[in-house]
């Protein structure tokens, strides 16, 4: 992996000229060879050693950005609000800060991503966000409080879009939820982690002169920066370059996209970029994400505080916060292994959007100890599996790299968006019922089940438009003039079907 990095590092010319005569390398390759494609078993074999090869690290370090951004809600119950001097919704207002500036890099991040080597940009804001994390736990004032939550949403906000941005640059289209649920996954085990670190930090309390919630802080985010001073060599950055790979692999890697994907551009051009803000449909996926972010948010920033208004103490909550996190992990991985297999994604959104109204009914209709944990429980399995879902949905139905490197970061612009808002969703006013604000997420979630159906029935109705248009002309090979007119159609060109 050294000799990889060392090869990279030998010239100042830009990643970008790299793509595009890799870019060029792969169509030569795929139109003047007659090199044969590997049978299903060695493509099998091929895509494990992938899954393995980038997988769990990039899964690991979005753990722990996850964990960074929500073990405040673990914190609150070691007494951060009263050593702070907070009132009011001043501890919202905190919440809430992170999200504008999260919001507003993801598309430079990802734009960055697509301009620099993923080693280099994932591991610089790695380390940022990491640095943030610590400051954290030495803050005096709600401002200082305010201040780190700022930069802390400034660095982490590259990673999740940029992470399913990197995933496509791998994987075909109908291969990558399932990559994707496994890397959102560890979403759900940080939520699970965070309410187990956080019980055992809670009796380092008073070492050193500081709070439990501060050891929270300091300790995880020094987790975060060892963990970040390996990710320069643990993160692969092309097929083309990929030291784990077999000249045969890359170059399998390679055909397998060119062929998933057509001729549509790799290019850097910033008119792709306005292409997709153009795009109505993105738009429709970032409102599906909002509606699923929001109550995701909700849910990992405010169930340890749910918990214990159950008539738990803060050490017992932890602890219970810890069994819903479990069953989500397990049903967004499983969710996206089929819905891979079956290559629909709608069906499977609307299926676990119905379970979330289910699990915040019970929230909102019982005030029963065990009927509500149970609606915690349902509420988990039904809002996690959206998020992994609904953007592979939205990266398969978006051709061109830069395109869709674009329209995931907007679209997770519009999922943190719905961060904002749940930062305000459960007020210390509405305990401890919180009936407002499980009204809220079942509206919230209503609106994600009305959108997906209409961008279901929409791909269903257009896909059958192209067939039949397609049926019109006949089979031709399209000319030279017309691939290269292709080049800059994205996902409009008439051969494209999109993933319902």
């Amino acid at each position: 992996m050294q000799e990889e990095k060392l090869a990279a590092t030998d010239s100042d010319a830009p990643v970008v000229q790299n793509e595009k005569s890799l870019s060029a390398s792969a169509s030569v390759y795929v139109a003047e060879t007659e090199i044969s494609r590997f049978s299903e078993q060695e493509t099998k074999k091929l895509l494990r050693k992938l899954d393995w090869h980038l997988i769990p690290f990039m899964s690991l370090i979005y753990l722990l950005c996850f964990l960074d951004r929500t073990n405040i809600g673990n914190a609150r119950l070691d007494n951060l609000e009263l050593d702070l001097g907070l009132t009011g919704i001043q501890y919202n207002d905190c919440l809430a800060i992170l999200f504008p500036f999260y919001i507003a890099a993801e598309i430079p991040s990802n734009m960055m991503m697509k301009r620099i080597r993923p080693s280099i940009w994932l591991t610089f804001i790695m380390v940022c966000w990491s640095a943030c994390m610590i400051g954290q736990g030495f803050v005096k004032s709600y401002s200082g409080l305010m201040a780190t939550r700022v930069f802390l949403g400034v660095f982490e906000g590259g990673l999740y879009p940029g992470v399913n941005y990197y995933i496509t640059q791998w994987y075909c289209r109908h291969e990558t939820g399932f990559r994707m649920a496994l890397f959102f996954s560890a979403a759900t085990l940080a939520g699970a982690f965070g309410g187990i670190l956080a019980r055992g930090i809670a009796e380092m309390a008073g070492i050193g002169g500081l709070s439990a919630w501060s050891w929270i802080f300091i300790l995880e985010g020094l987790l975060s920066i060892i963990v970040s001073f390996t990710s320069y060599w643990m993160i692969y950055d092309y097929p083309a370059t990929a030291s784990f790979l077999t000249d045969k692999e890359r170059d399998e890697v390679e055909r397998r996209l060119l062929e998933d994907t057509g001729h549509l551009s790799n290019d850097f051009d910033v008119k792709y970029v306005w292409q997709a803000i153009k795009d109505w449909k993105v738009y429709i996926h970032m409102l599906i994400c909002m509606a699923g972010f929001c109550p995701i948010y909700s849910f990992s920033l405010f169930l340890p505080t749910i918990i214990k208004n159950m008539g738990y103490s803060a050490n017992n909550a932890q602890l219970m916060s810890v069994p819903p996190y479990v069953f989500a992990c397990i049903f967004t991985i499983g969710a996206s292994w089929f819905a891979d297999r079956a290559r629909q994604r709608g069906i499977f959104l609307l299926g676990f959007q119905l379970v979330g109204i289910l699990g915040f009914a019970l929230l909102a209709g019982s005030g029963n100890a065990t009927v509500q944990y149970t609606g915690t429980v349902f509420a988990a399995i039904g809002i996690y599996p959206q998020i992994p879902l609904g953007l592979a949905w939205n990266g398969s139905n978006v051709g061109g790299s830069l395109k869709r490197g674009t329209a995931i970061a907007m679209q997770v612009m519009g999922g943190n968006c719905g961060g904002i808002i749940a930062s305000y969703v459960y007020l210390t006013r509405d305990s401890p019922r919180f009936i407002k604000g499980h009204s809220i997420l079942i509206g919230f979630v209503c609106m994600a089940f009305f959108l997906t159906s209409f961008m279901s029935w929409w791909c269903r109705q257009e896909n059958a438009r192209r067939d039949a248009a397609a049926a019109e002309r006949g089979a031709q090979e399209p000319t030279e003039q017309e691939k290269a007119l292709e080049r800059e159609l994205a996902d409009n060109v008439p051969w494209f079907r999109y993933t319902i």
